[in-house]
């Protein structure tokens, strides 16, 4: 794995969030995870398709701030 997609991948570690943040991030972070081990003919491209999960990741997460605590 290059450092670019180590430092990539990076950002979708969860265990820093609460509990409640945690079930809403790791689904991402395994499917970040899997789709990094892919042999792909543009790895350009899957760079770009993980920057937009990390993206929709984000949305979400803070979606569920905004809501509180009982998410």
């Amino acid at each position: 794995m290059s450092q670019a997609m180590g430092d990539l991948l990076s950002y979708f570690s969860y265990s820093h969030l609460p509990e409640n943040l945690q079930s809403l991030s790791r689904p991402f972070h395994d499917l970040a995870t899997e789709i990094s081990t892919y042999d792909v003919a543009d790895y350009e491209e899957l760079k770009m398709g993980l920057h937009k999960l990390l993206e929709a990741k984000d949305c979400i997460v803070r979606a569920a701030i905004r809501r509180g605590p009982q998410v």
